[in-house]
């Protein structure tokens, strides 16, 4: 019985040190994401995102390309699709070798390596190719760094929406998928 007792009171004491994931709460006027972020496999992308939520960046701006059977991108244009400023580029955390697979949230980026800022995608695809291969630009990936743990269903609704050309923007949502807020869970 004192050896069961000491290897629960271990246990105990070794969850109570464990480090909890981040969750943040989308509002989209299409309902409610909630996402658990993953802070020890992607600190760099947590963080930086977590930077933008503080500082309630994400409030205003709109899902702006979406592709079903892929990927839904926001945060980083208004309702206007006027470009928001944003920090500097992070460090690519693609060789966290966390796959791009259905339901998980990984950094947007340009052709460069290590260019993300404040724009994210939602996969709506197992996309295994943006998965890190090499330390080639082409090859290197896209960091994930959360999944969604409540409202996949939302996420599939978004992914059906119809999109259109805007300007030099294509796949844009006819009618706006408006980020209404976004916060950490309490």
């Amino acid at each position: 019985m004192k050896y069961i007792l000491i290897t629960m009171l271990t246990l105990f004491s070794l969850n109570s040190f464990a480090k909890k994931n981040t969750v943040v709460v989308m509002e989209t006027s299409m309902g409610n994401l909630e996402i658990k972020l993953f802070d020890e496999s992607a600190p760099i992308s947590v963080k930086n995102f977590l930077t933008y939520v503080d500082e309630k960046f994400y409030e205003g701006t709109v899902f702006h390309r979406v592709i079903d059977n892929f990927m839904v991108q926001g945060g980083g244009f208004d309702i206007n699709l006027k470009k928001k400023d944003t920090h500097a580029g992070i460090k690519n955390e693609a060789t966290n070798r966390i796959s791009n697979s259905t339901g998980t949230i990984a950094m947007a980026r340009t052709n460069v390596v290590n260019s993300a800022t404040a724009q994210f995608f939602i996969n709506v695809n197992d996309n295994n190719f943006l998965n890190h291969r090499g330390t080639s630009d082409s090859e290197y990936g896209y960091a994930v760094f959360g999944s969604i743990v409540k409202g996949m269903s939302i996420v599939n609704k978004m992914k059906k929406v119809s999109t259109t050309r805007k300007g030099h923007l294509s796949d844009v949502p006819v009618e706006n998928i408006i980020i209404k807020k976004v916060y950490r869970k309490k």
